[in-house]
């Protein structure tokens, strides 16, 4: 019996939910979350099954030698220097089409640089950027860089994702067209591009949140909205945003995943990752892109 798994609630994955996007400390998380497993060494257990692990980051090496991959610095807005992870596919006939890739609340890791290569692999320059760059990168600490985030301005970071799409438009071996992948934070940041950004060819934001209704009109992207059906938190926005897009005549696509959680695309994170949900979600959103950045 001791190698049983520990049972996850949905009470425990709402309350680590409630730690990394609101309020509650790792502390205080840490006594819920023993509350609702019976005891501290349940808790103990259970916790990281909740949060995500490095160990499981990789699905496509970062030695693939299908890939070109490198480390570059640009400018950002207001003079910061903006830092990225950089994929492209090694043999590729023309020029290509381009995607930025924006991390969770966690900043730049290894699972996001690897998102980063499985969009390299299906034919497109792939920048992973580090929206932390003006406050000197990611740090180590998954805590630390959630703190950070707060300190973050919207308007700063939509104009840093501006200055990230001007720098992948015009990069050797690009044809000028540039989208937006996001999750979670980063899914916001895409929907607030998409309001900042003319230039931006088309975004697609998974579990962010939404922009305000009065923003829309500025939108000319075309969208993909990808969303976990049991992400209360999150979709308490979609009405809303569905409302003022189809009201304005911008060109959309929603999808809610029944059943399944906020993060359900991210494959480190045991308790949240679901596979049918994210493999279906990737699928549409590689043919969104292969539609509108080609």
């Amino acid at each position: 019996m001791d190698n049983e798994k520990p049972k996850i609630s949905q009470a425990m994955i709402n309350a680590y939910d409630e730690y990394t996007h609101l309020h509650l400390d790792r502390r205080r998380f840490m006594e819920r979350l023993t509350q609702l497993a019976g005891s501290g060494a349940a808790a103990a257990a259970i916790a990281p099954l909740l949060g995500a692990s490095g160990a499981r980051a990789e699905m496509v090496p970062e030695a693939d030698d299908r890939l070109e991959i490198k480390d570059v610095t640009y400018p950002g807005a207001a003079g910061a220097t903006m830092s990225g992870y950089l994929a492209r596919p090694k043999s590729a006939a023309g020029k290509l089409g381009s995607v930025i890739v924006i991390h969770e609340n966690r900043g730049l890791n290894a699972h996001i640089k690897d998102v980063a290569r499985r969009v390299a692999l299906e034919g497109f320059n792939a920048l992973a950027v580090d929206f932390l760059s003006p406050q000197g990168g990611t740090p180590p600490d998954e805590d630390k860089a959630r703190q950070m985030f707060s300190t973050l301005d919207p308007q700063q970071v939509a104009a840093n994702g501006e200055a990230s799409r001007f720098y992948l438009a015009g990069m050797d071996g690009a044809n000028g067209k540039v989208g937006a992948v996001g999750f979670c934070w980063g899914g916001g940041a895409v929907n607030n591009l998409a309001v900042k950004s003319p230039e931006l060819a088309a975004g697609v934001a998974y579990y962010g949140a939404q922009p305000k209704a009065e923003d829309v009109p500025a939108i000319k992207a075309p969208l993909m909205l990808h969303y976990g059906g049991l992400d209360e938190r999150i979709n308490a926005g979609i009405p809303a945003y569905r409302d003022a897009l189809q009201k304005d005549g911008k060109t959309y696509e929603i999808f809610v995943y029944e059943s399944v959680n906020h993060a359900f695309n991210n494959d480190t994170s045991a308790a949240r990752y679901d596979k049918a949900a994210a493999d279906l979600a990737w699928s549409r959103t590689i043919a969104f892109f292969r539609k509108h950045l080609a």
